[in-house]
């Protein structure tokens, strides 16, 4: 049993990884702005606070302690860049000052390249309100690189699709590189599986500061 932070805890993926991880019989401590609107959260093995992933100081509070954290938060309306980049600052600090090394980040499959040095993002057509949203995860993705070798980070990417926040959970999902992989013909992939690829790699990790593609 490990004990795990969640930021974000209130967003689709976070509340998927905080099931996740409850079902596996790890305690949670689940981060978000205002818990006040996510009491539902709060239950055995499950314990609510109010953090800042923008702040240092408040991420090392509320992570002192804990085996592993996640991030899945998303300000909406914040500039994407200001913000997954200095969330991605915070948390390489804050969770230095906690003792925390294992930091598994929900990413975004825009991201990924479907051909050497091209990511999807780049293709022509691509919505341009999209690709500032996808150049904030490159944001972050950069402050990780450049980040301490005693923070072991993986950023997990689901297919750049739409997820769906109804689907069951499946247990099962495949995994790559920075290459975006190939998808059947109408796929979906679902919060509830990201949510298992975030603990896998909590539990068992197999990749390590990198990016990782899953279908």
């Amino acid at each position: 049993m490990s004990k795990i932070v969640i930021f974000g805890a209130g967003g689709n993926a976070g509340r998927r990884a905080v099931a996740e991880a409850v079902s596996r019989g790890h305690q949670v401590t689940a981060v978000v702005r205002d818990p006040a609107k996510h009491q539902a959260l709060a239950g055995d093995n499950v314990t609510l606070v109010a953090g800042d992933v923008l702040d240092a100081a408040s991420i090392a509070q509320v992570a002192a302690g804990h085996d592993a954290a996640v991030q899945a938060s998303h300000q909406q309306g914040a500039d994407p860049k200001e913000f997954f980049g200095g969330a991605a600052r915070a948390l390489v600090e804050g969770l230095g000052q906690a003792g925390v090394r294992r930091l598994v980040l929900v990413g975004i499959g825009t991201t990924l390249e479907v051909s050497p040095g091209v990511m999807v993002h780049d293709t022509p057509g691509f919505p341009e309100e999209g690709r500032v949203f996808s150049l904030g995860h490159v944001a972050e993705l950069e402050v990780l690189q450049g980040a301490d070798a005693d923070l072991d980070w993986v950023v997990i990417a689901p297919p750049p699709v739409v997820l769906d926040n109804e689907a069951e959970r499946t247990g099962q999902y495949r995994t790559g590189g920075a290459q975006m992989l190939p998808a059947e013909e109408g796929a979906t992939f679902s919060y509830a599986d990201v949510a298992v690829a975030l603990i896998d790699e909590i539990q068992s990790p197999k990749h390590h500061r990198q990016l990782v593609a899953i279908g």
